[in-house]
């Protein structure tokens, strides 16, 4: 028998956003497209203020103290350890306290228990719930249940079997955000190329909803005909009126792009239209000659880990971001779990006070 919340999935978009917030503003963090534009520049200065602050003792310190009565539940059963670890280093930095719950076999689950369960029993040990689970949607139905108990605590989904990764979104644009933020028009106007596993790949299809927030992107979808983006991304795009394409040769584009996007084969997620050994994807593997005709500005972006698809001589390069990327993860999710607790107003206050003059 379903959960009676089980009803909630299947409402249109809009209404699920409604259900995701408390007094005007998101609240659950679930999907890509909650996040306005008004509120990626909010997150993306909190961030930017997070990092200075915490390079003086005083400013841990402040920091260390901001969140000192919450504690987080680290719910994390499909295999993470950067996006995990980032994690925990972001509520080390805000004072929270946080448990995990990792492996499945040494829970209740073992007796029989299902998932959703065994949430709710652990939701009322702690004030926030970061999860990341194999199943697709299983973090937006925690989030509804979430709302329909006597003590809604909120839910920030760490990546959800194949739909969809906000959190590595907000990273990714961050990225795009400090590597391009200083030029005239910022974001705005880049020509990005998304390459490899562009079917499967949930980071994919976050970072291309959230890019629709901003003028005149062009992406290039680049992969092999039996990867390409799936057909609810490719509506998703006609209907905002993204300017996109799909080709099989990034050769064509190398020259022009401000941004690639490389991304490993999905095979963890198994898809039978798809015969993994029938799929070439050497002309996905981006080489140092390819890099070496990009422009001296573009950056190579990866959301890791990788395996053959990223030449290891890239990582010399200046224009290899994938490192601090990934750093960035660190300090966009210290500055989101701070704006779920309305403490990014008292980080804006602290640095004003003490960096502004």
């Amino acid at each position: 028998m379903p959960y009676p919340y089980e009803k909630l999935t299947k409402l249109p978009a809009r209404e699920k956003l409604t259900l995701l917030m408390r007094n005007e503003k998101l609240f659950h963090i679930i999907f890509a497209e909650q996040f306005g534009k008004k509120t990626l520049d909010l997150l993306f200065g909190v961030a930017t203020k997070l990092r200075k602050i915490a390079k003086s003792r005083e400013g841990q310190d402040f920091l260390g103290n901001l969140l000192a009565h919450k504690s987080a539940m680290l719910y994390f059963t499909q295999p993470s350890t950067r996006t995990y670890l980032s994690f925990v280093r972001a509520c080390q930095f805000l004072g929270m306290n946080y448990a995990e719950v990792r492996d499945p076999s040494i829970s209740s689950s073992f007796k029989g228990e299902s998932d959703i369960d065994g949430v709710r029993t652990f939701s009322n040990y702690f004030d926030l719930i970061i999860m990341r689970h194999a199943e697709g949607g299983f973090a937006e139905r925690v989030a509804y249940l979430m709302n329909e108990t006597g003590r809604p605590i909120p839910v920030i989904s760490a990546g959800a079997g194949p739909d969809e990764h906000p959190t590595q979104a907000l990273l990714d644009l961050y990225t795009l955000n400090r590597s391009f933020g200083e030029r005239a028009g910022g974001i705005n106007g880049i020509h990005i190329a998304f390459m490899g596993d562009v079917a499967r790949g949930r980071t994919v299809r976050s970072l291309a909803k959230l890019l629709t927030r901003y003028e005149n992107i062009h992406m290039s979808f680049v992969s092999p005909p039996e990867l390409k983006i799936k057909e609810d991304l490719r509506k998703w795009l006609d209907r905002r009126g993204a300017k996109f394409q799909e080709i099989e040769d990034v050769n064509t584009i190398i020259k022009d792009i401000d941004a690639i996007y490389v991304t490993r084969i999905q095979d963890e997620y198994k898809d039978e239209s798809i015969v993994e050994e029938e799929v070439n994807y050497e002309p996905y593997c981006l080489t140092m000659e390819q890099v070496n005709l990009m422009k001296p500005t573009a950056i190579v972006m990866h959301p890791l880990p990788r395996r053959d698809e990223l030449d290891v001589r890239i990582d010399q390069d200046p224009r290899a971001a994938y490192w601090k990327q990934e750093r960035n993860g660190m300090w966009i999710r210290a500055a989101l779990v701070a704006y779920v607790f309305n403490a990014d107003s008292l980080i804006n206050h602290y640095y004003t006070e003490n960096y502004s003059h």
